[in-house]
């Protein structure tokens, strides 16, 4: 088989939300994420694909780049980009400082809370995307939901977590902390009509896509495995159904010819580094 459709497992966080339909049941817990992943066994593939659903702010936090995991012994760090799909009046979220600071400033404010207030918190709206790069100071904030596609990495270094009872990682965050503005443009590059790509690299690329007939994509230069997720529409891959709220894995990118449908959905696939 060609595609594979990843399965959802929920993830409780003390700043997720009971209320995470339409496409998704919470079962009564307060869920802040879904993670879709391949069955059991299988070999750990180079990208991870969530839905985050947040009541309240995730905790100020920064990843590791490759290198920096590869010395703790890990096999990659965490790049990660975020399409915002729903977003409160007042949501924001923060990415960088508003101006840079010391390392001994950074340290004395993440001790003290006073890093809420040199963060660049900025206004969000449905639509909006960011690429994160290792070693960005960020927080996403409550009132959200988005789509995240990161480098298949579970490594998170909490600055600062709003008094919640959760373990800091004060040295390994100043270690690997570009503690100064963030300076990503954030741009949409037409690729055609309704395709635009927001990423494009150094670790994935990510494609938005909105189309008439997926069947009809131009080359998006896609090669490799690719993460195909769809968020509106519905359509056909490899004969079996596709709808929102699911995310394929697509074992090469030349059975992005097996598509079929209409609406609107992401696609993902490594640049660089690990693809298995």
């Amino acid at each position: 088989m060609s595609a594979t459709r990843l399965i959802p497992r929920r993830v409780a966080k003390p700043w997720g939300r009971d209320d995470i339909g339409p496409l998704f049941d919470a079962g009564g817990e307060r869920i802040g994420e879904i993670w879709f992943e391949l069955p059991a066994g299988s070999p750990e593939p180079a990208l991870l694909v969530k839905y985050l659903f947040t009541s309240e702010a995730l905790s100020v936090q920064v990843h590791p780049d490759d290198a920096q995991a590869h010395a703790i012994g890990a096999r990659q760090g965490k790049e990660e980009a975020w399409l915002v799909l729903d977003a409160a009046d007042a949501a924001v979220i923060g990415l960088g400082l508003e101006q840079r600071v010391s390392p001994e400033q950074l340290r004395a404010a993440a001790l003290d809370g006073s890093i809420e207030d040199i963060i660049d918190w900025k206004p969000v709206a449905p639509g909006d995307h960011f690429h994160v790069t290792p070693g960005t100071i960020h927080a996403i904030g409550g009132g959200l939901s988005l789509i995240e596609v990161q480098q298949y990495a579970d490594i998170t270094y909490r600055l600062y977590d709003y008094g919640r009872p959760r373990e800091l990682h004060l040295d390994e965050a100043m270690a690997c902390a570009e503690a100064g503005p963030y300076l990503t443009a954030n741009l949409r590059t037409p690729v055609a009509v309704g395709i635009d790509r927001l990423v494009g690299g150094p670790k994935f690329a990510l494609i938005d896509a909105q189309c008439d007939d997926f069947a009809a994509l131009p080359d998006l230069g896609a090669h490799g495995p690719v993460w195909f997720i769809p968020v509106e529409g519905s359509g056909r891959i490899d004969g079996q159904p596709w709808q929102p709220g699911e995310c394929w894995l697509l074992n090469d990118a030349a059975n992005l010819a097996a598509l079929g449908g209409s609406g609107r959905a992401l696609i993902a696939w490594t640049t660089g580094g690990p693809t298995t």
